[in-house]
């Protein structure tokens, strides 16, 4: 019982089972997260989704990049800028549109997305604590299918394609 003589209520009924309050809840619990892991990498998370995509995606050049990424493009290019510094990624004429250039990851920068995505999946699967592994990879399926379904948001950029891009291209379905 609380002090005003009400029955105390477990979290989730606090919550009113509201979508955007558990959401939220684990979003910020997973920034935090993965901001912990990924240490001083370039522009942080961001710098992090962009290299995941770059090794993962196939955009032929920056500004697909930035709208694949739902980045700004004149932001993608000082995101780009700390990444080159880093040794992470080059910017490399497209073979097949040479006034263009494609971002591709250096030898480096794929190594050392391994190893970041390693301690980012660690990361999640500690956020995502209170499920077993067959349940985290149910609700991680869950998730993208949801994400993929999402088509009024931002009408520029597929979110399957980024989802895709982003885990691999059996991963949406």
């Amino acid at each position: 019982m609380s002090d005003e003589g009400q029955p105390d209520r477990a979290p989730a009924d606090r919550a009113g089972g509201d979508l955007g309050w558990s959401l939220g809840v684990l979003l910020r619990a997973l920034h935090r997260s993965v901001v912990t892991v990924i240490g001083d990498f370039p522009q942080g998370p961001r710098g992090y989704e962009t290299l995941a995509t770059v090794v993962h995606g196939d955009q032929p050049n920056q500004l697909a990049l930035a709208t694949h990424l739902g980045i700004d493009r004149t932001v993608l290019t000082y995101l780009i800028d700390d990444l080159v510094e880093a040794g992470l990624v080059e910017r490399r004429l497209n073979p097949s549109d040479r006034r263009q250039r494609k971002i591709v990851a250096t030898a480096h920068g794929d190594s050392v997305l391994r190893e970041l995505e390693r301690r980012v999946r660690e990361a999640e699967d500690a956020v995502l604590g209170a499920l077993d592994a067959a349940d985290r990879e149910t609700f991680r399926r869950l998730l993208r299918r949801v994400a993929c379904g999402v088509r009024d948001v931002e009408p520029a950029v597929d979110p399957c394609e980024v989802v895709s891009g982003v885990l691999g291209e059996d991963a949406a379905r």
